[in-house]
């Protein structure tokens, strides 16, 4: 196979890399495309045939209730009462009266919902039921299964589907009995409704007209009504009450389906429990291959498709090699270049077609995008130097503000000479601030400025704190820093860190280095902060003036420094806060006036 492949030339190698590309891309894409499309007509199939058995099972439930609201209204009427009085005194004398009396009120039931067959009150001086039905007197109801099965339970049962045994002409009917007692107590008294089993049947095979077969069970996976006739030759009765089956029905969960085997075919049933009866489970049996017939016939589309779009393929591909791969290939190689940072690379071709146009669009591309480096990079540097001077020129009049309410405030008190020296104080530390419009300063000048302004902060905070600078070497006096980064820090441990306190403040100002990196900390025994609310407040929009220090000496470093400078808060509410400034230094230190800014 590899001698072959040696022996075919490179364009019938790219032919039949193209051809397997393009049927695997074929492939996948149909299948995935089969995947998708019939996982969403299954499972819309299972969810309409789902629907199916609860619309059907609501409708069950809805008629078996209405029926169960009739026999409360009945229980409520004033004819039904006064039979209630008769049996608690055990008075037999208005026995016909009274079943006069509930022959309109029996009749209006069976009007109102025509699904009832009949009603019988059990009573222990008689039975009272419509006069149009002949009663069976040998079938006493309190011999019976019903009563039996009622006064075992202690509430209103459910009879699954049998034949009538009080009423001549013994129809097939399910049963309701209920205690027939009213507000007092009156024992032995019970009412028996017979509902047609037919009607009961055409019900449900309304809603389920598309199954093979439907079945009403209870929970003993009994039959509560007939089955229809649609599954006789296609499922037989025998594995309705197997263990495997019913064990589906064992969990609480009020419908589902599942998957059964049935004559060695595939069968979908789905199943949902009724709000009334003795457990009763409505389900339907339907043949998967016809519920999921669809799915199959966009299986077979699909594979035709395929197979046609890879013939198509065959046939195309040799032609779309030849014209397309020489040129294609040589000006994918100088992208791969380009990709590399090469912007001298060009595409040279003596054809003039299409594709040689598109090579000389992409040597003027180089161009342009070389121009617009050079554009871009000159850009930038002009707007770092502007940022820098802006964020600068905001922290000066930031700053000028608070000193100059300070001595205002030293002015109120009378303290004219404290006032005089402040001023001088002042105008030394402009001098040093404005710097002749340098933006960078020897630490040396910074750290001037700083005492100057804590000597000044000293005058009108008498005895409020005390500040001590560490210089641990020498050298780090001549290395240069943006200027106005450590005031901003020093005057938020006054003016946030000693708000509440009167005396006993500290600020510790300490400045090491090792070959590398400079460290500069500024530390106070304040009131402390909650450093995470402080960070993420800095990282949203600037909604009042605090924070407004720490953001921009921020905003500052990361301008002259980029990755080389980071800030790190270190604080706990009552115990202080320390901010420390980490600077990469860089081998003889970075030469800013290179790099335009004033030094």
């Amino acid at each position: 196979m590899k001698q072959l492949l040696y022996r075919l030339s490179f364009k019938k190698r790219i032919w039949v890399s193209f051809v397997l590309l393009m049927m695997v891309a074929i492939a996948a894409s149909g299948w995935s495309s089969y995947v998708i499309s019939s996982s969403i007509v299954e499972r819309n199939a299972l969810r309409l045939s789902q629907d199916t058995i609860n619309k059907s099972s609501q409708v069950l439930d809805e008629k078996l209730k209405k029926i169960i609201l009739l026999i409360m209204s009945l229980k409520m009427s004033d004819p039904y009462i006064e039979v209630l009085r008769d049996v608690s005194r055990g008075d037999v004398r208005y026995y016909y009266t009274r079943l006069s009396a509930l022959q309109p009120i029996l009749a209006q039931l069976k009007f109102n919902d025509d699904f009832i067959q009949s009603v019988l009150i059990a009573t222990p001086i008689g039975d009272f039921y419509p006069t149009t039905y002949t009663r069976l007197n040998d079938s006493s109801y309190y011999q019976s299964d019903m009563y039996k099965k009622i006064k075992s339970k202690q509430r209103g049962v459910w009879m699954e589907g049998h034949e009538d045994s009080f009423f001549y002409g013994k129809d097939r009917v399910v049963s309701f009995v209920i205690d027939g007692s009213g507000e007092k107590y009156v024992e032995d008294v019970f009412i028996v409704v017979n509902i047609k089993e037919k009607d009961l049947q055409n019900l449900i095979v309304d809603q389920v007209s598309s199954s093979t077969g439907y079945s009403l069970i209870n929970k003993e996976g009994q039959p509560v009504i007939g089955n229809t006739a649609q599954d006789s030759g296609t499922a037989q009765d025998s594995w309705r009450l197997a263990p495997a089956f019913l064990n589906h029905f064992d969990g609480e969960e009020k419908s589902g389906n599942f998957s059964y085997v049935i004559d060695g075919k595939d069968y979908l049933i789905n199943y949902t429990r009724l709000d009334v009866g003795e457990g009763w489970i409505l389900y339907d049996t339907q043949s998967k291959q016809v519920v999921l017939k669809e799915v199959d016939a966009i299986k077979w589309m699909t594979l035709l498709f395929i197979v046609g779009f890879v013939l198509l393929a065959l046939l195309l591909s040799n032609m779309l090699t030849g014209l397309l791969l020489r040129p294609l290939l040589r000006l994918h190689m100088l992208m791969k270049q380009v990709e590399h940072n090469d912007l001298d690379v060009r595409f040279h071709s003596v054809y003039q077609d299409e594709i040689s146009q598109v090579g000389m669009r992409f040597n003027l591309m180089l161009d342009e995008i070389k121009k617009l480096i050079h554009t871009v990079k000159l850009g930038e540097e002009e707007k770092r130097k502007t940022e820098i001077k802006a964020l600068s020129a905001q922290m000066e009049p930031h700053f000028l503000y608070n000193t100059l309410n300070t001595i205002y405030c030293k002015s109120v008190l009378g303290h004219t000479e404290a006032v005089n020296e402040m001023i001088l104080s002042l105008s030394t530390m402009f001098q040093l601030g404005l710097s002749q419009g340098r933006d960078i300063l020897l630490i040396e000048d910074e750290l001037l400025h700083v005492r100057n302004y804590l000597t000044l902060q000293q005058n009108c905070y008498e005895d409020r704190f005390d500040f001590h600078i560490d210089v641990e070497d020498e050298s780090i006096l001549q290395l240069h820093i943006p200027k106005l980064t450590l005031q901003p820090l020093v005057e938020n441990a006054i003016l946030h860190g000693f708000q509440d306190r009167e005396e006993g403040g500290r600020i510790r100002i300490v400045l090491r280095r090792t070959k590398e990196v400079l460290y500069v900390s500024v530390e106070d025994n304040g009131i402390g902060m909650d450093v995470d609310r402080v960070l993420q407040s800095m990282e949203g929009p600037l909604v009042s003036q605090k924070g407004y220090a720490l953001r921009n000496i921020g905003h500052r470093l990361r301008l002259f420094y980029g990755e080389d400078a980071t800030i790190h808060y270190y604080s706990e509410p009552g115990k202080g806060t320390k901010v420390q400034l980490i600077i990469t230094l860089h081998e003889g230190e970075k030469n800013y006036a290179d790099n335009g800014y004033e030094v």
